[in-house]
């Protein structure tokens, strides 16, 4: 049976995808989260959208933390609610939006490894690039790392994206942001290695005009991505496994310890928010200490 709520749910999923455009991940975590909200009020006898009250919502964050929830799963859950209580405000289902009365958790952010510059060095520069495979995955790392880009971006890239001329591809990011982005003389040197000797070798009538191609010629999935970048890891060896975000971190970090302004920095990774940029402010103590030697009037004084 559905209740008045299931069916505004419903309705809210529609506007995500029409209207918002919210990821696939988004997507499902949020309609999970609500799912959850909705079993919680039916156990309450709310059936209604009007039966969604700052108590009601509170007492059901309060449950989630009893039950042990991490910061960052009662933070998104946070946001879903607001973000439905918002949508049946505006669709005036509700008299006042009580998602604006919920404190948001502060999400505590567990930062990925990072390569060291000389690890980023030992692992590119080794790989094995044999083959067409080889020229790929070569392409891959390179272009994870040599742009910062996140593994949907780095899979959903078309060869029209690459500007080689100024050295920069075009991505399409979150919620439908389009960016350019520099890639580097290495990346970009890969990746026409690729093209040219690569890509055709896999390239099928299905291809279409992806970039990245899996072995059967259809455009490259994240999680074939992932564990390209998993396994490429482990054969150079006495480097730290990393996830592809692992290297979008690494070149954040790298960019940062090299002198990037946090702003630049924010532009490439393709962040919404300064504030999500600043996790990544990360630069080791000897880095710190060697700028206040050179920018503090006492520096040079310090140990």
């Amino acid at each position: 049976m559905t209740n008045a709520l299931q069916d505004a749910i419903r309705d809210f999923e529609r506007h995500l995808r029409a209207e918002r455009d919210v990821s696939p991940h988004t997507l499902r975590a949020y309609l999970g989260d609500l799912s959850d909200l909705t079993g919680y009020a039916a156990d309450a006898g709310v059936t209604e959208p009007a039966g969604l009250d700052v108590p009601l919502l509170r007492a059901w964050l309060a449950r989630q933390h009893a039950l042990g929830r991490s910061r960052a799963t009662l933070a998104r859950r946070t946001a879903a609610a607001r973000a439905f209580t918002r949508h049946l405000h505006r669709r005036g289902l509700l008299q006042d939006d009580p998602g604006l009365l919920l404190g948001t958790p502060k999400r505590q952010r567990d930062l990925p490894g990072v390569l060291t510059q000389g690890d980023a060095a030992r692992l590119l520069d080794t790989m094995d690039a044999q083959g067409p495979v080889g020229l790929r995955d070569l392409a891959v790392l390179e272009t994870l790392y040599g742009t910062g880009v996140r593994v949907s971006e780095l899979c959903g890239l078309d060869i029209d994206d690459l500007d080689t001329g100024r050295g920069t591809v075009r991505v399409l990011g979150k919620g439908g942001r389009e960016r350019t982005v520099p890639m580097g003389e290495p990346a970009a040197r890969a990746v026409q290695d690729w093209l040219r000797a690569g890509r055709p070798v896999l390239v099928t009538e299905g291809s279409g005009p992806a970039l990245f191609l899996g072995v059967r010629g259809a455009r490259l999935h994240p999680t074939s991505a992932r564990r390209i970048v998993h396994e490429r890891i482990s054969e150079v060896g006495q480097v730290p496994d990393l996830s592809p975000h692992g290297l979008r971190h690494s070149a954040a970090t790298h960019l940062l310890e090299g002198g990037a302004d946090l702003r630049s920095v924010q532009e490439i990774l393709g962040h919404a928010s300064l504030q999500t940029t600043q996790i990544y402010t990360h630069v080791s103590a000897a880095r710190l200490k060697q700028v206040h030697r050179q920018a503090h009037p006492r520096g040079a004084q310090t140990d």
